[in-house]
């Protein structure tokens, strides 16, 4: 589990702040694969695009499961 995070004492799951951080990493992807013009490869943009973010949340999950408030876990 990975828990949360109190932010001005609101307890915020890190999950979700992981999906804010995808969500800003999945939407410069996009744009890079749009001036690269590599969504012509691309059978269907909306599912790509889905898929996208959902890898790039869990790798951001991934790589946060360790920090905690005062740096990196244990």
């Amino acid at each position: 589990m990975i828990g949360e995070m109190n932010i001005g004492g609101v307890f915020v799951p890190r999950l979700l702040l992981a999906a804010i951080l995808a969500f800003g990493l999945a939407v410069i992807v996009k744009r890079v694969f749009r001036y690269a013009d590599f969504y012509r490869f691309v059978w269907h943009a909306g599912l790509f695009d889905t898929a996208l973010f959902v890898i790039l949340w869990w790798l951001t999950a991934a790589a946060t499961i360790d920090v905690t408030p005062y740096g990196a876990g244990p």
